[in-house]
């Protein structure tokens, strides 16, 4: 496998706040480039060797505008089983529905554009319902839960510039902690 040559953008850059825009289709050439070699990013950077080789942080999900591409696409790459993945290309997504019960993720939710160590915790839907568009533009849903919903509403917030360290209350990192289920 080849490393793409991919910049993701650090907190820093303002390009990060920016509202991504809607997908038209087909998609061209390049957008499907990009998506391919999102795929690949994250999958290398979720194998020891390949993590280790490159100086990789592990991730499992990038949207377009961490490319500094203001479209409405992110990419999760989940592993199934020993280097074994599902992949999840995800065009123009809306949220339909949501459970009640909030979860968060114990060690804290990481991000690819946030290169510093953050602490408190980030209230998330345990299961949720989306429609969106896949790379051929057929519409589609999907129900997700647990770490994958984590995953979902953490791009989402990508996609209308909110940064997941936007979630996390700033005098009292773990309010309500005790009103969610850790995962």
């Amino acid at each position: 496998m080849t490393l793409p040559k991919i910049k993701i953008l650090d907190e820093k850059d303002k390009t990060l706040r920016k509202i991504s825009n809607e997908v038209t289709f087909p998609l061209s050439k390049e957008d499907k480039q990009t998506i391919k070699d999102i795929e690949t990013y994250l999958t290398m950077s979720q194998i020891e060797k390949y993590y280790e080789k490159y100086n990789l942080r592990p991730g499992m999900g990038l949207a377009f505008i961490q490319l500094g591409i203001p479209k409405n696409i992110f990419v999760i790459v989940e592993e199934v089983d020993d280097e074994k993945f599902k992949n999840y290309v995800i065009i123009n997504p809306k949220m339909l529905s949501h459970s009640e019960e909030l979860i968060y993720v114990g060690e804290g939710e990481g991000c690819l554009s946030v290169n510093r160590e953050v602490t408190g915790i980030v209230p998330r839907y345990a299961r949720m319902t989306i429609s969106y568009q896949d790379i051929d533009g057929n519409n589609k849903q999907i129900r997700v839960r647990e770490d994958i919903s984590v995953a979902f509403q953490h791009e989402m917030d990508h996609l209308n510039g909110i940064l997941f360290v936007d979630k996390i209350d700033k005098k009292n990192p773990f309010k309500d902690k005790d009103k969610m289920r850790e995962i």
